[in-house]
């Protein structure tokens, strides 16, 4: 038995790229969850990631990807070329089965254990057993309509979901508004401490310890 699925779609239309996936998980004939949640954010909530495949070599990749986004400072492309060495050459990793869309503020990624890191020729793209289905409704859409890519995200993932029956319409939709400032990374050290140790001085002064 082999666990299928699903239908993940990536759209970057009208300032923001929006990431759409479904959330059935399929064991066999036998529908095993409606509810996966199989886009996620990284990085700081700077990269979003979907995953098709199989769900535990998924969250396996999720993990390594996100230490190349931290080694790497967030720079996707750098990141997903990486991680696709090691997927290809790492004697654990070659054998996880996955598909993964990843996109930023400046990429927009397919990435494949077969050492292919794919950018979109027109923002449209998709992954999974329904993900033919979800790019050309996608593609229709951002052509002759006026919705926004996260309409546009839902609605094509919604008819792929009409179509392959390894894909639900139980939706997760992250997005990154492009015209919106990125937030700066926060320095959590606390206001007017710093780190060094500090010798303590034990000298008493007119009666009172000084330190």
């Amino acid at each position: 038995m082999k666990i299928r699925g699903t239908t993940i779609l990536a759209v970057r239309h009208r300032g923001k790229v929006t990431v759409a996936g479904d959330g059935q998980v399929t064991l066999d004939t036998t529908v095993m969850k409606h509810g996966a949640r199989k886009v996620r954010r990284l990085y700081h909530n700077q990269v979003i990631v979907g995953f098709a495949g199989a769900t535990a070599d998924a969250f396996t990749l999720f993990d390594r990807f996100d230490q190349k986004l931290e080694q790497y400072k967030g720079n996707l492309l750098r990141a997903a070329v990486e991680l696709t060495k090691d997927w290809r050459t790492d004697r654990i990793l070659r054998h996880l089965e996955a598909l993964m869309i990843a996109v930023s503020r400046e990429s927009f990624l397919i990435i494949s254990g077969n050492g292919d890191v794919i950018e979109s020729d027109d923002n449209v793209m998709a992954i999974g057993s329904g993900g033919p289905f979800a790019l050309a409704a996608a593609r229709a859409m951002v052509r002759y309509s006026d919705l926004t890519a996260t309409e546009i995200a839902r609605e094509s993932v919604k008819i792929a979901s009409e179509i392959c029956i390894y894909t639900n319409d139980h939706i997760t939709v992250e997005e990154i508004d492009l015209e919106e400032e990125p937030a700066a990374e926060t320095d959590t050290k606390p206001a007017g401490t710093d780190f060094k140790s500090r010798p303590k001085k034990d000298q008493k002064k007119d009666g009172h310890v000084t330190g």
